[in-house]
């Protein structure tokens, strides 16, 4: 579950990345800092933090090693010495009192235990560095979810569930403002926002399924045969959705200052 193709998610990316320019947006900057970036998949944002940096260097940090080594070759040869590649968990970042900022999207719902990264995203900053992050929260693809949920009691894919466990945590802007306070953020600013994705046929509705939001699912299932019936089950439900094929996606939004 660590491990992502990298390949495909980059291709298929276009949503996070379009999530994740305005909340790079509302990150402050002179463009000397240290930013730590949290999730950085590809590098797709991690090149525009980077270009907001001039004089500043970003450590682009991921759970995936295949996730890290194509933002290594999509980024080192330009940038150099001012991006690092850290394979590390949020949860427990590798450096104390040195980010200015600590910037992430599309990763925060990855992680299950949230009061323990916030206190790790806080002892990571300087005094009065920045957390800018977004990730999904609330009644995020709560449709698919619950289409995934029934099929994993179909006879053919209830076996191979026996041992599920939810891999998300979907919080919602009060508790997470409630956590973030807790590990000793000020200036605390939560919000749930409604931002669904439309793939445009059946064929990409089913391939970001696979390569993004159903690979815990997925995992689960012993051969390939079962994964594809299972992709196709829910492909054919979200073809009879007005309008067909979207993903009621839910951002959670959320900035934070360390005293």
């Amino acid at each position: 579950m660590r491990e992502w193709n990298a390949d495909t998610y980059h291709r298929v990316s276009g949503p996070q990345l379009s999530w994740g320019v305005p909340v790079l947006a509302r990150l402050p900057l002179a463009g000397d800092e240290l930013v730590v970036d949290a999730g950085c998949g590809t590098g797709r944002l991690t090149e525009l933090l980077l270009e907001r940096l001039p004089r500043g260097q970003v450590i682009a940090l991921d759970l995936s090693a295949n996730m890290l080594a194509a933002a290594s070759a999509n980024l080192s040869s330009r940038y150099g010495d001012r991006v690092a590649f850290v394979r590390a968990n949020a949860s427990a970042l590798p450096l104390v009192g040195q980010a200015q900022a600590v910037f992430s999207t599309a990763t925060f719902h990855w992680v299950l235990d949230h009061p323990v990264l916030f206190l790790s995203i806080h002892a990571a900053l300087r005094p009065g560095g920045r957390l800018v992050a977004q990730c999904g929260g609330g009644p995020n693809i709560r449709r698919l979810h619950d289409r995934a949920d029934d099929l994993r009691h179909v006879p053919r894919y209830a076996p191979c569930f026996a041992n599920w466990r939810e891999p998300w945590e979907f919080a919602d802007a009060e508790t997470t403002a409630r956590r973030l306070t807790d590990a000793g953020f000020v200036d605390v600013e939560t919000s749930i926002e409604y931002a669904p994705v439309v793939q445009p046929d059946a064929l990409a509705f089913a391939e970001f399924l696979s390569s993004v939001v159903c690979r815990p699912y997925l995992a689960c299932l012993p051969d390939d045969r079962l994964k594809e019936n299972f992709i196709d089950d829910l492909t054919e439900l979200a073809a009879g959705d007005t309008p067909p094929f979207e993903l009621d996606y839910w951002r959670l939004n959320m900035a934070a200052r360390k005293p």
